[in-house]
């Protein structure tokens, strides 16, 4: 249930006022920044799918010439591809985690959650 802005406390009117100064704010940033759009997006997405890919396919590749080369009972391409993946797992998480340490560092500047607490 919505309080009618006659009865609101003056606070919370203050809050509301920054909170859409606020998201003004970060609308005309994002709109000066560089461009990244959908375009980008979808870039970000094949890297990332493409990290995984190649190191999984080269350690199945490997287990394969290895399996033809020593047969034994251990599968090679089994054990060498779920190393691949998992590789390509871990370079995806690390080019995941810098791109999201880039975009928090082009914040812009005093835009943090805790800002009404300052104020």
């Amino acid at each position: 249930m919505k309080i009618p802005p006659s009865r609101q406390s003056r606070s919370q009117t203050h809050l509301n006022a920054k909170a859409i100064a606020n998201q003004a704010r970060r609308k005309l940033y994002a709109r000066q920044a560089k461009p990244c759009g959908v375009l980008f997006g979808l870039g970000f997405v094949g890297l990332v799918g493409w990290s995984v890919v190649v190191p999984t396919l080269l350690g199945m590749a490997l287990g394969i010439w290895l399996d033809f080369q020593f047969p034994s009972r251990f599968s090679w391409t089994l054990a060498l591809m779920l190393a691949g993946l998992t590789i390509g797992c871990l370079i995806a998480w690390e080019w995941v985690s810098q791109e999201q340490q880039r975009m928090a560092r082009d914040q812009p500047p005093d835009d943090s959650p805790n800002q009404e607490e300052r104020d």
